[in-house]
Formats: structure tokens, C-alpha cells, sequence
């Protein structure tokens, strides 16, 4: 009798606990009331409760702030200088993304943002999926500015609706195809970028090539996105400017400051950038869920 006793009350305190796991994974197929999962999406426990249930909603508002949060945790840099003229780092002590903290900071970037199974999603900011640290000279082959993004969409409730990827070019392509529900790419010579949007340019030998014009392509390239955290400012000494942040902008989560025209745009009518820096080629229109229509707003 005290044996049994002894059970039930074992079996209520679990209960009462909230252990074992009352979150049965939820398939494409599946949908609980209970769960509030939007339809089609599949329960991933890498995910926080509120970003896979959407306890607030899909919002430009929770977007750039999330994106100001991180730059804080990296101590606000600014990055205006022109990278192709950045010194290459002689030590890996100068790289925040290696730093006690912030290298952790990055791997969660990795495990969040990208989908499970991926082998991206055990990187971090120093260590390969083995958990080996890699050499800093061959960080490019770990660059992480794509799971930045996907962090942030991630955790601010995209759920399924967004292409996760560790490449820029995955959600540049579904932009400007239009096979995304939440991604619309646009022309940046008539299209002025908002809060919340992003901008994006190609890298390396593709930056001469991949114009708006050219999207989508079949294949993928190196690319850079940023998320547009500030607009209409005056830009020094003359004209206007917007502010973006990124992801693995050296080296750390940084600030660039953009020109626009008097328009908001941040390319001429002949799709040149007013940012000799760099060629941007696409903003992505990002809709939110209070700004979605019915067929968009899953």
C-alpha cells in the first residue's frame, strides 16, 4: 500500500512538473488546437515556444528589434569602410566572433537558424561541426551573415514560411522568383527599402554580374543581406541614408550606413548604387503578418 502511495505521488509530482514531454512533434500532416502550430509546419525542438506557437505576431517591429539586440551584444560597431580596402586580420585574437561569449553567441545562430539535420547547424564562431576549433585564416568557409538572418527570422516567428539557409542566395532566388510567401524582391532603383526589409548584394567575382535583372539565377552565389533598422536620416554632408545590420560583418554583428536618394531609393534609374561600396542588386520585401493578405498570412 505505501509502495503504491509512493507511485501516485511520484506520478503527480512528474505531472505537476511538467515533465515527461507533453509536446508530441507535429508533422506536416498534423495540427493539435492545443499546439497553435500554423498548418504545415513541423514542431522542430531547436525553436523557442514563442516563436513556433507566434505569441506575438510575425511583425517588422519585433524584426528590427531583435536585430538592435544583437548588434548590442556585439557592442555596437559601425562598418563603413569599403571591404575590399579592409585589412585582412593577422591574429585571431581581433575577431569578436571568436571571443569568450560571442563565439557561443554565434553558434546559436547556426543551431537556431538553420533546419535540423543540417551540418551547419553545429558550427560556431570558431569551431566546425566536429566541434574542432578551425583555423581563423579559413573562416570564410564558415561564414555565418546567412544564419544571422535565419536566426532572426526565425525567432521572430517566421516559422516555415521563410527559406532558412547558410547561403544569401537561397532567399534572394525565392524573392525574386516569387516562391516565397513572405519574401517579394524588388527593384532597388524604384523601390525605397523599410524598416524590416532587407537589402542584398553578391560577393566576389558575382558582385560585377548578378544585377536585379539577372534574378533569380539557377545556381548560387555569394551574396550579402542586411536587415534595414533605420531609414530617412540625413546622411553627412548632403542627401539621406539608411542604416542596416548584418551578420559576420568583421567579424561581428556591425551597423553600415547606406545613402539613398531623396526617394528612399538606394540605386538610380539605370540600377547603379549610390553606395560605391557595394553594387546592391535586390531589397526583399518582407511581409509581415499584420501587413499579409489571406493567402499569404498562413
Amino acid at each position: 500500500m505505501i509502495r503504491k502511495i509512493i507511485s501516485v505521488f511520484f506520478l503527480t509530482f512528474l505531472v505537476a512538473c511538467g515533465g515527461p514531454p507533453n509536446n508530441p512533434r507535429i508533422t506536416p500532416t498534423q495540427q493539435t488546437a492545443s499546439s497553435q502550430k500554423p498548418v504545415g509546419y513541423y514542431y522542430n525542438d531547436r525553436v523557442p515556444d514563442f516563436a513556433v506557437r507566434n505569441y506575438e505576431p510575425f511583425s517588422r517591429q519585433e524584426v528590427v528589434a531583435l536585430t538592435l539586440r544583437e548588434w548590442r551584444v556585439f557592442n555596437q560597431p559601425i562598418a563603413d569602410e569599403d571591404p575590399l580596402q579592409r585589412p585582412e586580420p593577422t591574429s585571431p585574437d581581433v575577431k569578436a566572433e571568436r571571443s569568450s561569449g560571442l563565439w557561443q553567441r554565434v553558434g546559436e545562430y547556426w543551431w537556431i537558424g538553420m533546419d535540423p539535420g543540417m551540418k551547419e547547424g553545429s558550427y560556431t564562431g570558431k569551431h566546425n561541426s566536429n566541434g574542432t576549433v578551425f583555423n581563423f585564416i579559413n573562416d570564410g568557409n564558415y561564414a555565418w551573415s546567412a544564419a544571422f538572418i535565419s536566426y532572426i527570422m526565425r525567432i521572430a516567428g517566421a516559422n516555415d514560411r521563410f527559406p532558412y539557409s547558410p547561403n544569401h542566395s537561397t532567399y534572394i532566388n525565392a524573392a525574386a522568383s516569387g516562391t516565397s510567401p513572405v519574401l517579394r524582391g524588388h527593384d532597388p532603383a524604384t523601390y525605397a527599402p523599410k524598416l524590416g526589409d532587407m537589402i542584398c548584394t553578391a560577393r566576389g567575382k558575382s558582385r560585377n554580374t548578378i544585377r536585379f535583372n539577372t534574378l533569380p539565377t539557377t545556381y548560387g552565389f555569394p551574396a550579402h543581406c542586411g536587415i534595414v533598422v533605420m531609414t530617412n536620416q540625413n546622411m553627412q554632408p548632403f542627401g539621406k541614408e539608411i542604416s542596416i545590420i548584418g551578420g559576420n560583418v568583421n567579424d561581428s554583428v556591425a551597423l553600415t550606413h547606406v545613402p539613398v536618394d531623396t526617394q528612399g531609393m538606394i540605386s538610380n534609374a539605370n540600377g547603379e548604387s549610390y553606395d560605391y561600396r557595394y553594387p546592391w542588386c535586390i531589397v526583399i520585401e518582407i511581409v509581415y503578418d499584420a501587413e499579409a493578405s489571406p493567402s499569404t498570412n498562413m
